[in-house]
This record gives structure tokens, C-alpha cells and sequence, in this order.
């Protein structure tokens, strides 16, 4: 077994903490970098455990988990995040990478992608959840607003509880969907107690950049990048899997499935456990593919 180094970047604004897992064996491969958003590198351990023929780098936005922000700043962008990768991709001194990049991430990766193409060889984007590509944009921006106001109101429990709403409903976001009731947060096995605090990266409006992203086709596709929007097979139907579904379109090529739902290849870490072993083959077979 390798072992595991972690390293900080001093970035501006930022003390950006990743971590480097060496191959096993020498594979001639690119290193592999998997990111996040608002999930941080503990999130990608089991998936990572299945690519010991590489290097992995994992790492922890700016302002989440381990990388502390000295730029007085709570937002979170993918601009500054691609920024951010741009440089932690320099550090590593490689030249360009692979990129696996999971929901926010995945919306940061395609701005990686397009403001920096030489960074990247093969970017899988999983999921990447993204308003301005749907044909109900409108009511999902409005979908959110009420999360947000949920939690604003009620706290972590509420707010959680109108997410998983949002996140499990079948198609557009129509009138049947805004007459539900405000789902109850112990049915979902969530607090419903209110612990006051209201900085939630997922929940607050601090990631809203994220979603109100809109990504720029020319760049990507006239990138020699390789970019492939993955979907969950679990998923089809639901708000994330119809943005992955439109971002390909938007590109001009179709979705490619992978195993189990929108974090399919999480282990037993959150309690919300994937399929990494079936994710991790079919990922190894995308990326093998460029």
C-alpha cells in the first residue's frame, strides 16, 4: 500500500489542502484528479481506492473542510474554484490531468475546461447541476428559492428536507410540484430542531453561483479537451440527471450512463452508499477510452 501525502497550496485568499495517492505501479496513465462541490476530498476515498495504477489527487474546496480562506469571502464559484485547480494543477507538475468532477465539481470542471484547455485531458463531468440548461430553468430556480427559504426559516432540517424534495422529483418542476406540502424533515429521518446557524455551502444561498452557472459551448467544445457528461443510471428523471442529460446535448453528444445515482460512487462514508466498485470499472472504461 502507498501512502497517502498531504500537501497545502498557499493560494491567494486561500490555504488549499489536497492530497496525492501515489500508484501502486506505474501505469503510464495521467494522475487523476477528483473533485467536489460542496463535498470534500473524503468524500472520493473509495472510488480512489480502485485506481492504485495512477496518482490520485483529491482536495478540499476553498472555504470547505481543510482549505481556510483568508479572503474574508463565503461564496462559492466556479470561477474561483476553476482558478483555484488551475493552480493546484500547476503545483503538481505533471501538465495536464484527468478530471473526474462530481456535481458542483462537475460544473466547475466544464469552467476549468473552458478557461483553462491545456489543463485537462479527459474530463468526466457526473451530474452536473446547472439551471440555465433546461427547459423549465424559471421554475427550477424557483424550486431552489423555496429550499433556501426553507431553511432560512425553519433551519438545517427544513432545508435538507425541501433539497431532498427537489432532488427526488420526476421531471419539470410544474404546478403539482410547488402545491406539495413543506415536506417534514423526520420523515426523512433529518432534526427537525433549529440549531441557528445558516451557512450551510449546500443550503445557503452561498453556492448559488454554482447553479447559475451557464456554460459556454463554443469554448468546450473547441477545446482539445475530451469531455465526457456522465449520468446516473438511478437517476433518470430527476433534476440532476435531466441537467446532465441537456449539458451533453448542449455539446452535441449524449449522456453516458454509469452505475447507481448521484453518488454512486460513495462508499459507506455519509450513509448515502453507491456502487463504487461497478462506478470505479466503468469509469476506468471512460477514461481508458481517450
Amino acid at each position: 500500500m502507498t501512502t497517502t501525502e498531504t500537501r497545502t497550496l498557499a493560494a491567494p485568499g486561500v490555504d488549499l489542502v489536497y492530497d496525492v495517492r501515489p500508484p501502486e505501479s506505474a501505469g503510464g496513465h495521467r494522475t487523476l484528479l477528483m473533485i467536489g462541490q460542496p463535498m470534500t476530498a473524503e468524500g472520493f476515498g473509495a472510488l480512489a481506492a480502485h485506481f492504485t495504477d495512477r496518482t490520485v489527487v483529491t482536495y478540499d474546496p476553498r472555504g470547505l473542510g481543510r482549505s481556510v480562506r483568508t479572503d474574508g469571502r463565503a461564496d462559492h464559484t466556479p470561477q474561483q474554484q476553476a482558478a483555484d485547480l488551475h493552480l493546484l494543477i500547476e503545483a503538481l507538475g505533471t501538465g495536464p490531468v484527468d478530471v473526474f468532477a462530481s456535481s458542483g465539481g462537475a460544473v466547475t470542471g466544464l469552467e476549468l475546461v473552458a478557461a483553462r484547455p491545456g489543463d485537462v485531458g479527459t474530463l468526466v463531468a457526473h451530474e452536473p447541476p446547472i439551471n440555465a440548461v433546461l427547459p423549465d430553468a424559471a421554475a427550477a430556480e424557483r424550486a431552489q428559492a423555496a429550499v433556501h427559504e426553507a431553511y432560512l426559516a425553519r433551519g438545517a432540517g427544513a432545508g435538507m428536507a425541501a433539497f431532498m424534495a427537489l432532488v427526488s422529483w420526476q421531471g419539470e418542476f410544474t404546478d403539482a410540484y410547488f402545491a406539495q406540502p413543506a415536506p417534514d424533515p423526520a420523515a426523512f429521518g433529518l432534526p427537525t430542531d433549529d440549531d441557528g446557524s445558516r451557512d450551510d455551502p449546500l443550503l445557503s444561498k452561498n453556492s448559488s453561483a454554482i447553479t447559475d452557472y451557464r456554460p459556454d459551448p463554443q469554448a468546450l467544445t473547441a477545446a482539445p479537451t475530451r469531455i465526457v457528461i456522465a449520468v446516473g443510471e438511478e437517476t433518470a428523471g430527476t433534476y440532476t440527471a435531466r441537467t446532465a442529460v441537456a449539458t451533453a446535448a448542449l455539446l452535441g453528444q449524449e449522456a453516458v450512463v454509469f452505475p447507481s445515482h448521484h453518488g454512486g460512487f460513495i462508499g459507506g462514508e455519509f450513509g448515502y452508499v453507491g456502487k463504487p466498485a461497478e462506478f470505479a470499472v466503468r469509469l476506468r472504461e471512460v477514461l481508458d477510452a481517450g
